[in-house]
């Protein structure tokens, strides 16, 4: 059966979207798209890209109207559906330096030239970084910049009950609702800087840090926090809960050079002053964060400076336009242009 068949007997049009394979509280990202996109009239079926899912989706390939890719292996795997015919977008949303930083040269020139050759066969190619947009344009056909996009109301109106739940859980791990805290939301990894985080807290006597997250130092925080009072680890949470953490917090942290992390939007969004490190994001961000170089002292000192600075109201009408309503209509543009609805 036909592309043109398939979607003339039916009303929803049908997009198989292949993600990187990550647990649902890690990257929810894709998932408020879909649900956008859903409500607009698609039928998305979201999926982790493995060996067996990609066995799976090649021989579903004529059940689907389009394919959306995610970067780096739902885009490879995307490319092999398109080769059998299914119109193809690509979601190029991490840059390759990213993971050249993580996995070294080779590795990361092989697999530049696999997103290359991915975006040579999409239909279209949506892309959030500047710094990848002359890459995308020299071997994609049709290219549109795109965001990472934030439950905008979620957090900066979120359930009175979620908002309690989370008190009372704070409460429980001892901490003093009147006290100045601190937050950090996200991966415990050596490239988020979360070690000299912790160090910063030596030096920040009236303040409590909240770490909420999972990774590999994820045994370091939690012995820092056995051994600390200022610092609490409450590891992963769901997603859903999030909010109600960050309305209890003063301050949000993000110490990775990244001009497009979520938690940021995710702070502002929730009313918090942030730290945010030195580099990439400065250009971005650079009228709402107090920024510094991600070493204790000057971490300290930006916690003490963000603490100081009134509800940031322009900050929270930033965050609104990056809402996954807003998002999803540029997929939704872009999906109706490919398959010429």
């Amino acid at each position: 059966m036909s592309a043109d068949e398939t979607t003339s007997e039916r009303d929803d049009l049908r997009v198989l979207w292949l993600t990187p394979d990550k647990p649902a509280d890690i990257s929810v990202g894709r998932r408020r798209i879909a649900d956008q996109l859903e409500a607009s009239g698609f039928d998305v079926t979201l999926r982790g890209t493995t060996p067996r899912t990609v066995l799976q989706s090649l021989r579903e390939h004529d059940r689907y109207d389009a394919v959306l890719g995610t970067t780096r292996s739902g885009a490879f795997a995307g490319a092999l559906l398109k080769l059998l015919g299914t119109p193809l977008v690509v979601d190029h949303i991490d840059p390759i330096r990213q993971f050249a930083d993580t996995h070294g040269r080779p590795l990361s020139l092989a697999v530049r030239a696999a997103e290359n050759a991915a975006f040579r066969l999409a239909d279209h190619t949506l892309y959030v970084y500047d710094e990848e947009r002359e890459r995308v344009s020299r071997y994609a056909r049709e290219t549109t910049k795109t965001d990472l996009g934030v439950s905008y109301e979620r957090f900066a109106n979120p359930d009175p009950d979620i908002v309690g739940a989370a008190r009372d859980r704070l409460h429980a791990a001892g901490v003093d609702a009147d006290e100045q805290l601190a937050i950090y939301v996200g991966g415990l990894e050596p490239i988020y800087h979360v070690e000299e985080l912790l160090a910063a807290m030596d030096r920040l006597d009236d303040w409590t840090l909240v770490v909420l997250g999972t990774g590999s130092l994820a045994s370091a925080v939690e012995r820092v926090a056995g051994e600390h009072e200022n610092v609490v680890f409450l590891g992963t949470v769901p997603h859903e809960s999030i909010p109600g953490y960050l309305h209890a917090a003063d301050v949000g942290v993000s110490l990775v050079d990244d001009p497009h992390t979520l938690k940021v939007l995710e702070y502002a969004a929730a009313g918090l002053s942030v730290v945010q490190a030195r580099g990439r994001a400065e250009a971005r961000f650079g009228e709402y964060a107090a920024f510094c170089e991600p070493r204790p002292p000057d971490i300290a000192a930006a916690i003490e400076r963000a603490g100081e600075r009134e509800d940031d109201e322009a900050f929270r009408e930033y965050a609104s336009r990056f809402d996954y309503e807003r998002v999803a209509n540029t997929y939704r543009e872009v999906l109706t242009d490919v398959l010429g609805e």
